[in-house]
């Protein structure tokens, strides 16, 4: 796995986290936040044929 791959998946599951923990403590607006940035790294991803798994 190359370094951007790496650090693609890691960005994922560090904002995935942190959308998880925005949902449990009723921050709506931090999760809608947290959820364009999941969408716009889950996009990159695609764009460069990288698979990250099930969407939150």
């Amino acid at each position: 796995m190359d370094a951007f791959t790496a650090g693609l998946l890691q960005r994922i599951r560090a904002t995935e986290s942190d959308l998880t923990r925005a949902r449990e403590t009723g921050d709506d607006f931090l999760a809608e936040v947290e959820q364009a940035e999941l969408d716009d790294l889950h996009r990159l991803a695609a764009e460069h044929g990288v698979e990250v798994g099930a969407r939150v």
